[in-house]
This record gives structure tokens, sequence and C-alpha cells, in this order.
């Protein structure tokens, strides 16, 4: 039987387990095929995301084919199904080889479950529970183990580790800095890191997940609670533009700890170090009350007072003398209530671009067409002004895993940085991209034979005057190439703010009569404008300014409340409902874990009462009726709409480059947002850099 989808030929079998009959894809490990019939098969050491190792023999199966039984039981990890196999999961010869490997696997293992972190989620217990023996027979000395220092992120005890190697195959195959290995052989195995290093990757934290016992678990999080005191919130991450779909755990009004969730188009089931590790960060240097500039310091006041001195500085002030700036943690009901209270004022001073990008227009000019899961079938790539390590580590470990294909070509042109996978360095000066667009460079020979390839953008190649000419540079690089033909769309442009995308999707950024973020800072420096309103911009090096009145909107005590006259506090995105846009275009919902603390309110409503003091109708009075405007008059932003595909980027006119440079957006990446900035865990990590001991 022959099943076409995606224009994929497979070609399917017939097999029986448990005297059951299935039809699967040929090819398909026995163990895949058993989950796929939902038939459980305990394991170890396979995991679906890396090679195969077959070291653990947790998961043997009886296998018959056209010769009879097998001599003996097989890995269902390393053998393929086949036509007329006939496979037995719970025979009697299964359960003691099962059973046997489970009695040998706890030969050396402590009895640590009452202190370890992984009780209560522990695969060995599950499955010592489910499949294993009822009583040892070892009586001998038990191996003991020394602890390895990995870093601040991940607590060692390896004692309890079974050398299931999922560790030192992620080190390799996932984040690409192979940091983590196994030394000595039998008896005097041990795993540990490259010359008793701290590991550098910025994906690190994921070994803690993938480990099955309680060998390595993280060191944040270590006795502070069990999993079944957690509240448990599916949600997402915003500390970098992707999106990636993560668990908060929550305990009162903390957060404890956070966890992947499974989303194959976005994160698949990893998350970064910065998202795993961020959450000490929400309870330091909180915003807790709202607080008022009084003789040169900010001094705590009530709700009333602000919210009436913030309406008669601005009812005093020139609407032309009055600009907004959003940050990047801001969802998008907030930079949308924003825009509209702007609007009510009169004036077109606000942009959401921090970093001074120039990028605008629709769409498709700059978002990420492709799709993360589009890197799976491209045939070549080609990074322009972007750091992927520090930028989206995820879509870097993407590309490291395609760049294994011994035809697959990365160029790189602007940052020569270590992104772990081989690349062709083309050089720093943005006007390669012309010399490509008039084939004047050797990589153009590489980009005519790819049929699918992808261009990645980064925003530190849009920043400048010449930032939108550059852009129409590379569109028209694009369809002169195979970036963009008729059934593929390869260009993207890659955001480093989860807020970005779906600010600029609902036009908060000023038209021709207004101010973008280089002017409101020179006017601000100038003394040009009368009031500036933060909504969480944290990002902007200002010095404080006694002739311009500024409203601070957020929730920590970071840049933008140090230069600040007027401060509202304001919930963390995990504290309140609100839509982010990724990269990509896919629009999400963050899901509230935890309550805001003190005083502070909600972004949008703090908006709301700011516009009522104002006596200011701009369209709502709750979180339904807001949504309900924003999705009328911004269909794109809608998170119930079937995400589709943008249409390709238009050529515009361009002429040639005069002395565009490209420019870091990220300097620090464990230090890239007031969250990350106020978390101990992540500046533990940094101090690490600082010391030299790793990058």
């Amino acid at each position: 039987l022959i099943n076409i989808k995606k224009k994929a030929i497979r070609i399917m079998v017939n097999i029986k387990i448990d005297d059951k009959d299935y039809e699967v894809e040929e090819g398909l490990a026995i163990i895949q095929a058993c989950e796929i019939a939902g038939v459980e098969v305990p394991r170890f050491c396979y995991h679906e995301k890396l090679s195969v190792a077959g070291n653990c023999r947790m998961c043997l199966v009886d296998v018959e084919d056209s010769r009879g039984l097998s001599p003996k039981p097989v890995a269902s990890c390393a053998m393929q199904v086949s036509e007329g196999l006939k496979i037995y999961t719970k025979s009697e010869r299964v359960k003691n080889a099962q059973e046997g490997a489970l009695e040998f696997l706890l030969m050396n293992h402590p009895l640590d479950c009452p202190i370890c972190d992984q009780g209560g989620e522990c695969d060995l217990q599950d499955q010592s529970m489910a499949f294993g023996y009822g009583s040892s027979r070892f009586d001998g000395d038990k191996r003991a183990v020394e602890s390895k220092d990995m870093g601040p992120f991940i607590k060692t005890e390896m004692t309890r580790c079974i050398h299931c190697t999922r560790c030192v195959r992620f080190s390799s195959e996932i984040s690409g800095n192979d940091e983590i290995g196994s030394i000595g052989r039998g008896h005097d195995m041990e795993i540990t890191t490259y010359l008793n290093q701290a590991v550098e990757s910025e994906l690190s934290g994921n070994v803690i997940d993938l480990c099955p016992v309680g060998a390595l678990t993280s060191k944040p999080y270590a006795f502070s609670a069990r999993p079944w005191e957690l509240n448990k919130t599916e949600t997402i991450d915003v500390m970098d533009a992707m999106g990636s779909n993560i668990r908060i755990d929550s305990k009162g009004l903390r957060v404890m700890r956070v966890l992947p969730r499974l989303n194959e188009d976005i994160n698949e089931e990893w998350i970064t170090d910065k998202t795993r590790f961020f959450w000490d960060g929400l309870t330091v240097q909180r915003i807790d009350k709202p607080y008022k500039r009084v003789n040169g310091i900010l001094k705590a006041t009530s709700w009333e007072d602000a919210l009436n001195l913030a309406k008669d500085k601005i009812s005093t002030s020139r609407p032309d003398r009055i600009a907004a700036l959003s940050g990047d943690l801001v969802d998008i009901e907030s930079v949308y209530a924003l825009k509209k209270l702007m609007k009510n004022i009169g004036s077109d001073n606000f942009d959401c671009r921090q970093e001074g990008s120039r990028i605008s227009g629709p769409p498709e000019r700059w978002l990420f067409n492709s799709t993360f899961n589009g890197v799976e079938d491209s045939d070549g790539c080609i990074i322009i002004g972007s750091d992927l390590r520090k930028e989206a580590p995820l879509l870097n470990s993407r590309l490291l895993r395609k760049s294994r294909d011994h035809d697959y070509k990365i160029g790189v042109i602007g940052f020569d940085y270590d992104l772990t996978f081989d690349f062709d360095f083309l050089g720093k000066n943005p006007s390669i991209v012309e010399d490509l667009l008039n084939e004047n460079n050797d990589f153009c020979d590489d980009l005519k034979l790819m049929k699918k390839p992808i261009m990645i953008i980064g925003q530190g190649a849009l920043i400048g005057n010449d930032a939108k000419n550059f852009l129409n540079i590379c569109i028209e690089l694009a369809h002169k190439f195979n970036f963009i033909n008729k059934n593929w769309n390869g260009f993207n442009v890659l955001h480093s703010a989860a807020s970005r995308a779906g600010a600029m999707s609902i036009g908060f950024f000023p038209s021709e009569d207004g101010m973008a973020t280089e002017e409101i800072i020179t006017s601000y420096n100038n003394k040009n404008i009368d009031i500036l309103y933060l909504l969480g911009a944290d990002e902007l090096n200002l010095e404080r300014n006694d002739d311009c009145f500024v409203i601070y909107q957020g929730h920590h005590g970071d840049k933008g409340a140090q230069i600040a006259d007027l401060v509202f506090p304001a919930a963390a995105f995990c504290e309140q409902n609100g839509l982010f846009m990724n990269t990509e275009g896919r629009v999400q919902e963050s899901i509230r874990s935890t309550f805001p603390l003190g005083e502070a309110k909600e972004n949008w409503e703090i908006i709301y009462l700011l516009a009522n003091e104002m006596n200011l109708d701009i369209g709502f009075r709750n979180l339904s009726e807001l949504r309900r405007r924003l999705f009328v008059d911004f269909p794109i932003v809608n998170p119930y709409i079937e995400f589709e595909p943008l249409p390709f980027p238009m050529k515009n006119q361009f002429k040639k480059l005069n002395g565009h440079k490209f420019k870091r957006v990220i300097d620090s990446y464990w230090k890239s947002n007031s969250i990350a900035r106020a978390s101990t865990n992540l500046s533990k990590r940094n101090a690490y850099i600082e010391k030299g001991n790793n990058r």
C-alpha cells in the first residue's frame, strides 16, 4: 500500500503486535510501531529526537518472522519493522528479560528516592514499579561516582547515573557543543564534561528533562518543591521571538520552575536555558505600587494621585510633543490600547522598534515566511546580520541538524560567531549582498544549485537610514535565486523581541508625520518633547531629563523606571492573559499562571484607567471588548484563525548601499531584558562567561 502525503511516498507494511494486526510505515523502529499501536514498551536510552544507542536493553521484545522466533529477545529501538513481522511484548521471556535488565540497572543505584528531586516524575521509579523484579539479589558494595560541576544550572549526582547516554547524544546532536561525554569502560565508565568545565550551551538545561533518573537535576530548583504540590499552567515563552511553548509550575504566588511543552512546529520539545531559568527574576526588583518623583526621589503614591498627575501633564502638553515607546515583553492588547490612547490624544509619535530597526510595510517583508518547520524542507541557507546563538538558539539547533546533510551549504554575512555548525563566512560588509546580486561572489555557484534555500535576515542588518534600501536589495536577491519561487517562500526576517511582530502587525510605528524611535530619542535628549510614555521599554540608554516628564509602565525597577517621573506598576507576562505573535506570524496566548504583585495591574487596564481619567473613549472597558475591537481592526492577530503562509514579498526599487553597517542587537544573551537582568540564576551563568570559563 502506498500513501501519498506532502508529495512523499510512504510504503506501508502489515505487522502483528501481541496477535493484533497493524499497518505501519516501513522503516519505523519496532518501538515506534508499538507506540503508534498504543502498546507500551519500556525504555531508558531511546529518545525519538536522538540517535539510537541501544545500550539499556530495557526495550527488549520477542520477534518472529519467516525464519521463526528469534533465538533471544531483540532491542526494539534498534530493529526496523518489515512485512509479516510478529512482535510479542508481554511474553514470559520478555518479562524475564525486562526484570533482569532493571535488576542490573538498580544494582549500583543508590536508594535516594526520599531526597531526590526527580522523585514523583522519575522514569526509573515508574518502570521499576511496572516492569521490575520484586527484590534485589545483589548484596555487595555499591559503586560510587564523584559528582561533576556542570555550572550553575545542572545539579549532578553521578552515582545515580545509569549510562543511558541521552545527555551525551543531546550535546552532540542537538546543542552541537560536544561538551558532555563518557570516559572509562564497563564498571569504570563515567559521564563527564570536557576537561571538567561547566557546560556552555544555551540549551544545556534540556538534559535535565532527558535524564531518566536523578543524575542530572535542576540546581536552582533543588529541594524547593515536589511536583504534586505545583500548579501547572500551559503558556508560551517571551524570552525571544520564537514563541516556545512552555509550562509554568507555580506554588502560591511564586513561579518555581519552567518546563518545555511539545510543539513540533516551533520548539519541538526543547527550550533555551534563559527560558528555563528566568523565573527567579520575577520576584526581584519588582514594582508593586505607583511612584512619583518628588525632589528628585521616587516616592510611593496612590493610584488616584498617579492617574491624576498623568492626566494633568498630558492635558497641558501639545500632542506633537508627546511620544510613546513600547518594550519587548508587552502583549498585543496592551500595545493596541496604547495606540488607541495616543490616537485619541492626537499624537502620531509612537514606535515599537526599540533597537531602531527601520522595517515596515506588509508582514511578508518582516516575518519568518518559511516557518521554523520549513528549515527541514530547505536545501541551503544564507544568514545575514544575525547571531543565531543569541537571537534564536533553537533555530540554530534546527540548522545544526540540517547542516549534517552532506550537500547542505550555509553562507554567513555579518558576524563570524560560533554557530555550532560548519558554514562559509562570506564577510562582514553588507555590500556582499550586492556582490551576490551581481554574481560577483563564489557562493553564487552554490546558490544556483539550491532549489529551496532560506534567507535569514537578523535585526542587526535592518538598523540605520539605509535599512529599507538594504531590505529591498535582499528581497531582490531572494527573487533572483530560488529563495522565492512558485512553491517556496524562503525569505525570512528574524526578530529578537517577543512583542515586536505583534506590535508591528497592528501598526505601532509612526506615519510620515510622526517620529520613529531614533527621532524620539533625539528629541528627548534635545528637550523637544514634553512627555515620553514608556510601556515596558527598558532597552533605551537614556539619561534623566528634567525638561521631559517620563511615564514608565512596567514591572521591574530597570532602566525605564530609573529615568521616570511617574511609575505605573504593571503585571509581568505570566501574571496576565495576553496575545503574542512570534517571528513566523503565529499568534499564541500567554496564560496567567500567578497573580500580579502588590498593587500592580494588567497593562491594558492601566491604559484604560488613564484614558477614563482623561474622559477619552478608547472603545473598550474590559479585555473581552478590547479583543473584539482588536480582531475587527486587525484580523491578522486573531489566534482563532488558522495560521496560513503569507504571500511573497514584492520587489521594490533600490539603490546602491551607502555606508550601511550591521549592528549587534543583543550584547549579553543572559541580560537581554528586564526579567533576565533581575534573575540571579542567569547572573550566575553570565558570571561564568566573565570569568573566562565559557563563551
